[in-house]
């Protein structure tokens, strides 16, 4: 419990899967977690599982897809603990499935609104504050698909690939301002999300795609991202790593 100790970070989408695993984890290393949602049950059993197990955490409720949002978590995190270290921008959806000519136009928008638009305004505040205090390290929860096709996904996977462009750029800007910025690129991973799409032969299919044969565990992404947002770290930035099971080198 030492890793993060006396960070401060901000979490967005972690009342549940990855995001809530990635609250627990920094909370375990020693950081204050600002757990953020637009689920006020998901967060809130976040909350109350961080301090059950000795850890610091409150819940902030924010859309990450609005960019006033965005603002005003990362001030009720420097209010609360003034200051921001961390920060990890995981809400996401998957959207809808069509094939790109016949795109639902709103279902688009959703999509980029969210998972790409809301990673922007995260990072934009995020690095905001962590110029004035002097550094931090950001990481943007991208997918296998930020380098991949996911078909009949355009949206998602346009979305993907601009979270990884977006941490590339931010990682040059930044490399001299003691700020670091990343991406993790997770597979299939065994989540809400999958649980509330697929069906058991679905989830068996997808999961047959990585040399692994089976599904990731969020932990095992959370263990990704608190690497990537420790010292342990400290000589990497702009990176975009995958946690798959094998599934792109194949």
């Amino acid at each position: 419990m030492s890793l993060l100790k006396d960070k401060v970070a901000i979490v967005t989408g972690a009342g549940s899967g990855i995001g809530r695993a990635v609250a627990e984890a920094y909370a375990k290393e020693g950081a204050k977690v600002v757990v953020s949602d637009i689920s006020e049950k998901g967060a809130n059993e976040t909350v109350e599982a961080i301090k059950k197990a000795g850890g610091d955490a409150f819940f902030f409720k924010a859309d990450a897809s609005s960019a006033e949002e965005n603002k005003k978590l990362v001030e009720a995190a420097v209010e609360k603990y003034g200051r921001l270290d961390l920060a990890c921008n995981n809400a996401g959806i998957g959207g809808p499935a069509a094939p790109a000519g016949e795109y639902d136009i709103e279902g688009w928008d959703k999509v980029i609104n969210l998972n790409l638009n809301g990673v922007f305004y995260g990072c934009r505040y995020q690095l905001e504050q962590m110029e004035k205090n002097g550094g931090g390290s950001i990481v943007n929860m991208a997918s296998i698909h930020g380098t991949v096709a996911a078909p009949n996904n355009s949206a998602y996977t346009a979305a993907k690939h601009g979270v990884v462009g977006l941490t590339k750029n931010i990682g040059a800007e930044y490399a001299q301002k003691n700020i670091r910025c990343n991406a993790v690129g997770p597979g299939y991973i065994h989540t809400p999300l999958l649980d509330n799409n697929l069906d058991e032969d679905m989830m068996k299919a997808v999961a047959a795609k990585a040399p692994m044969n089976r599904l990731g565990k969020p932990e095992e992404v959370a263990d990704l991202v608190v690497f990537l947002s420790s010292d342990k770290s400290s000589f990497t930035t702009g990176g975009y790593f995958i946690a798959d099971g094998g599934y792109t080198a194949v």
